[in-house]
């Protein structure tokens, strides 16, 4: 097991972190399916579908979107999870178009992240069927590589729950794209239930990583504060490259086309994070950390870490040991099982904050209700590919014609309100 930050050496011994998070088969998952490209792979325009399509709720504000993804290494690190000698984050960005004309539709996930996902993210997420999706057909509303508009945009950073992928956090996305704000979505490889990079790297194997997650990260102490160490310095690294960005500059080291202008729509005075879940906790956590951000939302993720031993309360983090001075909204459901836990780090929160801090729930709802399977689950339940039981464990009996324009107003009113977009 990976040892405490108070008892352990500053350098993580990887292989023993892993050994400890994936018991058995090291990086291996269930059911013999490794982490190796699939040969099969092609676009997901051009392959048949081969299950259910799922389909986003579309955005509702005035702006086309554009979309675009960005393969970042940051080299003052080595990866916690594997023998990676550096950092790898991949994020996709979406902003106001100015024109989308022949631009290509941008799917939800990439083509071969889609083709694994259903098998890398069930240790996870019991509840999604092991068959019958065709994960990598969904669409987006956005355009790849679609010039921007020049208008400065405040930035808004996202941070998925563990073992999602960032794509599974579109809807919210692309709302807030449609409504002029500039949001990028980062995935955290190790954690993340599937990341696809453009490029080979020594220590690892193929182009696709799958999540080391087999169970439930609260579980392990050392783990837990490896996997949300690893984030907020992942944030902030992606927040550090958009400067790059803003400046002209490509931070991309492949080279890959940036969109026209985008580099004019950052405004990284007005910066704002959110996240869900793990996510949540690395949204507080790293406004906390980072002078540069002025507003986060915290979407049902705990802000202290596990309990050490039986009996034994876990050590709050600085976000809620000393509260927060800059605007924080928190945001959870009814059908939250471990409420305890997240009621004693949020309590902390609210007693030692010294400003008001809003606190909403959403009723008959459940803790994936902010990612895009609020949508997804209904439909599955309708296809027989979900029963009634995983579809309210996954996001509550709640109708996603009520569940997705609240998350939404939500958090774009609380986004609008401390970091307008003018």
């Amino acid at each position: 097991m990976v040892r405490d930050a108070a008892d352990r050496p500053a350098g993580i011994d990887r292989r023993r972190l892993i050994a400890s998070a994936v018991p058995a088969a090291a990086l291996v998952l269930a059911g013999g399916v490794a982490r190796a490209r699939p040969a099969s792979a092609r676009p997901a325009a051009s392959r048949p579908a081969t299950g259910v399509v799922l389909r986003l709720p579309p955005p509702t504000g005035p702006y086309a979107i554009g979309a675009c993804t960005l393969y970042l290494v940051d080299r003052s690190r080595p990866d916690p999870w594997e023998p990676i000698p550096v950092r790898e984050v991949m994020v996709t960005v979406f902003y106001p178009a100015r024109t989308v004309r022949g631009c290509p539709v941008a799917p939800q996930l990439s083509a071969e992240a889609g083709q694994a996902f259903g098998s890398a993210a069930r240790p996870t997420h019991a509840q999604l069927p092991a068959t019958g999706v065709d994960w990598a057909a969904t669409s987006t509303h956005a355009y790849t590589n679609a010039p921007a508009r020049t208008e400065c945009r405040p930035v808004l950073l996202y941070s998925p729950g563990g073992a999602d992928p960032r794509g599974m956090g579109t809807g919210v996305a692309e709302e807030l794209a449609s409504r002029g704000y500039v949001v990028v979505c980062i995935d955290h490889p190790g954690d993340g239930a599937v990341v696809e990079f453009p490029v080979d790297m020594a220590g690892r194997e193929g182009r696709v990583r799958w999540t080391v997650l087999r169970f439930d990260a609260r579980t392990d102490p050392g783990l837990f504060r490896t996997m949300i160490d690893t984030r907020i310095a992942d944030t902030r690294f992606v927040l550090d490259r958009l400067t790059v960005l803003a400046r002209g500059e490509n931070p991309d080291p492949t080279g890959a086309p940036l969109p026209d202008g985008l580099h004019r729509a950052l405004d990284l005075r007005r910066v704002g994070v959110y996240g869900h879940s793990a996510g949540g906790t690395t949204a507080a956590e790293t406004m906390y950390e980072d002078r540069r951000i002025a507003a986060a939302i915290n979407l049902e993720g705990y802000l202290d870490h596990p309990s050490p031993a039986p009996g034994r309360d876990g050590e709050l983090y600085p976000i809620a040991r000393d509260g927060t001075d800059r605007p924080l909204l928190l945001l959870d459901t009814d059908g939250f099982p471990d409420r305890r836990n997240l009621e004693r780090s949020w309590s902390a929160l609210l007693a030692h904050s010294r400003r008001h801090v809003p606190r909403h729930r959403i009723e008959s709802a459940a803790h994936h209700v902010f990612t895009d399977h609020a949508v997804f689950a209904p439909r599955l339940q309708a296809a027989g590919l979900m029963s009634a039981a995983d579809r309210i464990s996954l996001i509550g009996a709640i109708d996603p014609a009520v569940s997705v324009p609240t998350v939404r107003r939500y958090v774009q009113g609380f986004f609008a309100r401390h970091l307008p977009t003018r």
